[in-house]
């Protein structure tokens, strides 16, 4: 409808007010928008809050007591029983006045740089953890000052939740109110773990670099970074290890580093520092601390940290239940001694595992001796070593395979002659013999290389790979090779171990483990034991086990040395021989061999022992007399644990045609040929000639005369 105005003014007006009622109304769209952003903010607020407040509304009590003493942890055998507690014997008190500047100014410029100006919360720190976290996942960075770190060991769980960390935001605040940060950094350095059996800076100093506390002002640039830079990894970082050497080189300059950038030392002093080596001044003799079966501990305690990444053993007050069986221990304990077995020289070393074959967990073990003996924190043998298993690989990678995949009994014939690998290399026995067609059977009792090859090319590198990884087995770059055959990979003890003990039992896989739980201080029990799984059918586990009864009992057997009377026993050899440089190198005879190795089980038990030397040296190989060293060790463990041990039971799936093994309702490749009949004996033959002969040029007759005359004689 058109409006009429009467006048200019009267439109300008209009205009005007119209104009301006436009600018009051308000839009519909953007009125919602900001009610709604409003609601939302309000509902946030309100979220967090009773979050919050659900979170802290149950955090514990900040206690003098646990922020000075922290707990240790108890370690039990297999039957409960208390073994050992570890924490407290290794720590040595200090205060703030103790601690070293140069010292200090190293763990402030390394692990909170903004220590003296925050209030327990490093506010940028955090917001970068944060969106680290968000593009991460949870807990790929924590962000912790100082005063975080406290509160963590002190009263919080290691679990890396959201309610733990705001929890220990929380508890940082309020214990900033009630300590100095003088006292909070002496907790501090009174807690860390360090490695070396050290926890806290005193016990460190004496540990790495024999610093009495009276003598910590003394305490170089160089040593300050090291302990500081220890934080991080204590047993990666170590510098008293061989093995860590470069890794510690690398982070002690790090902390050099960060010193600078920090304002603390001069580019001169970093140079400086910089080029003294990580191992000087490093303390090599040290006293035992008292921990009995310091191998099996050290190899529990691995476990623990790797399934529980944030743990502290020293500190974390955890009782530790192993699978340790203290009577085995001790006997495995005489064993590597040399009080029970005789070695040729101190240098000569072996690594074994004791484990029970349906469960696996390990009851004991042997980890080097002398200078490599494994210490708790140390290098153990056991999990560490990585060798040539030789011919003990076959049964994994080459027969196991073969009847589980191919069907094959344990008569199958492959023939053993002259042969080369794929490469056009010559694959070659350790025989000098060839035995033409056998088989498998005997190729495996004598531990024969060609047919060993023929096999697996049978089967296929695939197939091989995934059942020998279904049995524990790892490749760490993910490759598999022809000469995998005869056991030119690396495998620990261990890994081997837990392989044969799926053989032992009927097919069925558990992992090795030395830790069946693990109870929290706050009573919240964690399983360790793995679950177990079947690998492979029970007629490949029984058919292999009765070929490796052969390697025991059979005339040809490779090792007949680890029989024990009465007792059924299933096993295999396996050695390996020095390249030839090595061989010129050091004058090593040709058939001088570099690893001895004897892996065998029973229904109760399974044992894997390594023998050799821990590096090549003159006079480092083993003789023939040597490699039976390996045997010998076995038969001494297992005939103390022999008793009782039941009959390996053949399963319905698997029948038996004179003495070789088929998978039932499958077509047999070959049947071995029926026996002979017995010869007549040599008084046999010799009669029946004498009696042809005292027959010849007579008559015919029925001879009765004669035979009443012969009756009623005495007989030969």
């Amino acid at each position: 409808m058109t409006v009429t105005y009467r006048t200019r003014e009267e439109r300008r007006l209009a205009e005007k007010a119209k104009k301006h009622n436009k600018r009051k109304r308000p839009k519909p769209f953007f009125k919602k928008l900001l009610i709604g952003f409003l609601l939302l903010g309000f509902f946030c607020l309100g979220v967090i809050g009773s979050t919050g407040y659900a979170f802290i509304k149950d955090v514990p009590e900040i206690n003098e007591q646990q922020l000075q003493d922290p707990l240790s942890s108890k370690f039990y055998d297999k039957d409960g029983q208390f073994i050992h507690e570890y924490g407290k014997e290794q720590r040595t008190k200090i205060t703030y006045d103790d601690i070293p500047k140069v010292l200090e100014q190293a763990i402030i410029a390394t692990e909170d740089s903004r220590f003296y100006t925050h209030q327990g919360i490093d506010v940028k720190r955090t917001a970068k953890a944060i969106m680290e976290n968000v593009t991460g996942g949870f807990g790929s960075q924590g962000g912790s000052t100082i005063t975080q770190q406290v509160i963590k060991n002190s009263f919080l769980s290691p679990e890396k939740t959201i309610k733990r960390k705001v929890q220990e935001w929380y508890l940082a605040y309020k214990l900033e109110k009630q300590y100095s940060k003088q006292e909070i950094l002496a907790m501090y350095v009174n807690k860390i773990n360090l490695g070396n059996r050290s926890y806290g800076v005193a016990a460190a100093a004496k540990n790495y670099y024999g610093i009495e506390v009276k003598n910590l002002s003394k305490m170089t640039l160089p040593q300050a970074a090291m302990i500081a830079g220890l934080t991080q990894s204590p047993n990666n970082y170590d510098p008293s290890k061989k093995e860590n050497v470069e890794s510690a080189t690398k982070r002690r300059n790090i902390v050099l580093t960060l010193m600078n950038k920090h304002g603390y030392i001069t580019k001169k002093e970093l140079v400086a520092a910089q080029k003294v080596p990580v191992t000087q001044g490093i303390v090599t003799d040290k006293a035992e601390n008292g921990m009995p079966y310091q191998a099996f501990l050290d190899a529990a305690v691995r476990e623990v940290e790797d399934r529980l990444k944030d743990v502290d053993i020293s500190e974390d007050g955890l009782q530790i239940h192993l699978t340790l069986d203290p009577r085995a221990q001790q006997l495995a304990d005489s064993i590597v001694s040399g009080s029970l077995v005789r070695y040729p020289n101190e240098r000569f070393q072996t690594a074994f595992t004791f484990m029970d074959s349906k469960t696996g967990e390990i009851r004991a073990v042997g980890s080097g001796r002398n200078e490599y003996k494994t210490t708790f924190r140390g290098h153990n043998l056991v999990t560490t070593l990585k060798r040539q298993p030789g011919s003990t690989f076959k049964p994994i990678f080459d027969y196991g395979p073969a009847i589980e995949y191919l069907k094959w009994s344990t008569y199958h014939q492959i023939v053993d002659a002259p042969y080369k690998y794929s490469t056009g290399d010559p694959i070659r026995n350790s025989y000098k013999n060839y035995k033409g067609k056998m088989s498998i059977r005997n190729a495996l009792v004598e531990s024969r290389n060609i047919p060993a090859l023929k096999t697996l090319e049978s089967v296929g590198l695939k197939k091989a790979k995934a059942f020998s990884e279904n049995l524990g087995i790892s490749y760490p770059d993910g490759h598999v090779y022809e000469s995998y055959s005869i056991g030119s990979n690396s495998v620990s003890p261990l890994d081997l171990a837990g392989a044969y003990g799926a053989f032992a039992n009927t097919g069925v896989y558990t992992k090795p483990h030395f830790v069946s739980k693990v109870v929290m201080p706050d009573g919240k029990v964690i399983d360790f034991k793995p679950k177990s799984k079947r690998v492979m059918q029970d007629y490949t586990a029984y058919m292999v086990t009765d070929m490796l009864r052969g390697v025991i009992n059979a005339p040809n057997g490779t090792g007949k040395m680890a029989a024990v009377a009465g007792t059924d026993i299933a096993g295999k050899t396996g050695t390996t021989n020095f390249d030839e440089n090595v061989i010129r190198k050091f004058g090593y005879p040709e058939d001088g061999t570099s690893d001895s190795w004897f892996s065998g089980y029973t229904t109760k038990y399974t044992m894997t022992v390594w023998t050799g030397y821990a590096k090549n040296g003159p006079g480092n190989y083993m003789n023939k007399t040597d490699t039976k060293i390996s045997h010998t060790i076995f038969k001494t463990m297992m005939q103390n644990y022999s008793a009782g041990t039941e009959r390996f039971a053949q399963p319905a799936s698997v029948e038996k045609v004179r003495n070789e093994l088929y998978i039932k309702g499958i077509k047999k490749d070959m049947i071995p040929p029926a026996p002979k009949p017995k010869s007549k004996t040599k008084k046999a033959v010799s009669k029946s000639k004498e009696k042809a002969s005292s027959s010849k040029g007579k008559k015919p007759g029925n001879g009765k005369g004669k035979d009443k005359k012969e009756k009623g004689k005495k007989k030969d």
